[in-house]
Parts: C-alpha cells; structure tokens; sequence
C-alpha cells in the first residue's frame, strides 16, 4: 500500500517540480544556437546568393578599413607577416599557402570546401582591392580610430552574414566552425582562441601586432556571434524545430 501511494505521489511532485524550474532554467541558456551546416545550392539560392555575395563583399571592404586605420591587422596577416620574415615567398604567395594549410586542417573536423569557399577567395580580393582605392591613405588619428572601430565591428557583421548563408565558410571561418560543431564549444569562443593563437605565432615568427590586432582578436568572436542569429538561413524544419523549443521555453499556460 506504501507502495502505491509512492507511485501515485512521487511523479505528481516531480512534474511540480519541473514546472517550476525547467523553464526558468531554458530561459536561462537561452534560444538554440543558429544552423551553420552547409545547405545545397539549390535551395532558395535568389534568398541566399545575394546574402552571400553581400558578406563576402563587406568583409573583403571591412579588411580595407581597417588596413587604411593603420593601428594593426588582423592575426592572419600578422601571421603571413612572420612567415615572409623567414621564408622566399612573397606575401601573397604565402597568403595562399597559409589558406591551403587551413584547408588539410578542414580533414579531421570533416569539412570540405563548398561553392562559398570559393567565392570568399574571389570575391574577397576583388572588394578589398576596392576598398583600398575608396579610402584615403594618412588620415588624421581620430579617423583612424573610427576606421579601425567600424572595421572589427563590420568584419564581424560580414563574417555572419556570408557564414549564415550556408553555402560553405571560407578557408578560416570553416575552421571556426568546423572546430565549433566538433567541440560543442561556442562560436564567440572559438574564434577567438583560433585569432589570439594565430596572432601569437605571428608575434613569435616577427610579425608587426599594433592594438588594432589585439582588438580585433578579442573583439571579432563576440561580435560574429552577436550577429549570427539575425542573418543564419533557417529551413523550415529547422524553423518549426526551433518554434517548438520556444514555446516549451516560454508555456502561455
């Protein structure tokens, strides 16, 4: 008898329990994390062409501006900096070399290169070869500091804008991802533990940091991740997934 009385009572309480503090709990981790895996090209393409070709083109103006800031580049190019200091190659030889290098790194986390990992290398340089012809060479030091301000905050913007598409991350964006979805880890964390790792080998090899670099290294994560919620391509199984989840976080009743 003491029996049923536990079998009736206990999942009572229990249910109690849980309607108490599940959903303040979710509400707490807050909505899922936005879908970044690679939709196929043929999927709504007049949706996501023009966001893709749009992220693209502002990141590669976004490196612009910030090079024309002349307060530090971006790790990368840190890196690409230290590695000329010991090597034959020039730099954009060895700008080539080091996306090559990113792209074997793609093996282990089980990401290949798609139809967006192509065009971030072409349209890339076609933008920031623009941008560098739009902006004017030795501004005044408050311009440069708005410059290198808008540059982190829009590199960051454009990343999840062209990522969110899903056609494909470029070759170091792919390895956020790729790293993000094997470790469960975060975006806002991964990238910058990728770009202050990046930033330190480049430091070691010679190459030339200014606060514009530690900015950006710090600053490009969380800001991607900011962003990336507005702009990332949602199917509509996802979309109904992700409702669902919504309403078991938020009950009206």
């Amino acid at each position: 008898m003491h029996q049923d009385i536990t079998d009736r009572s206990e999942p009572e309480l229990q249910g109690g329990h849980e309607d108490r503090t599940a959903t303040p709990l979710r509400s707490r981790m807050g909505p899922p994390p936005p879908p970044l895996t690679y939709v196929p090209l043929g999927e709504r393409p007049l949706r996501r062409l023009p966001q893709l070709f749009t992220g693209l083109a502002l990141y590669g103006f976004s490196l612009a501006v910030m090079v024309r800031a002349s307060l530090g580049v971006t790790p990368w190019t840190v890196l690409s900096e230290g590695l000329e200091h010991h090597t034959f190659l020039s730099f954009g030889t060895i700008t080539a070399v080091v996306g090559v290098l990113v792209l074997l790194l793609w093996i282990p986390l089980k990401q290949r290169p798609k139809f967006g990992t192509v065009a971030n290398i072409i349209v890339l340089a076609y933008s920031a070869d623009l941008g560098l012809s739009l902006i004017p060479e030795h501004l005044g030091f408050p311009a440069r500091v708005g410059l290198l301000g808008g540059g982190v905050l829009l590199n960051g913007l454009s990343v999840a804008v062209y990522v969110g598409a899903r056609f494909g991350p470029g070759p170091r964006d792919g390895l956020m991802t790729g790293a993000s979805a094997a470790t469960g880890r975060s975006i806002r964390l991964i990238r910058t533990l990728i770009e202050i790792t990046v930033l330190a080998v480049g430091w070691l090899l010679g190459g030339s940091v200014g606060v514009g670099t530690v900015l950006y290294a710090l600053a490009v994560g969380p800001t991607t991740q900011f962003f990336m919620p507005w702009f990332a391509y949602r199917r509509t199984a996802e979309s109904m997934g992700d409702a669902a989840l919504s309403e078991e976080a938020n009950p009206t009743e």
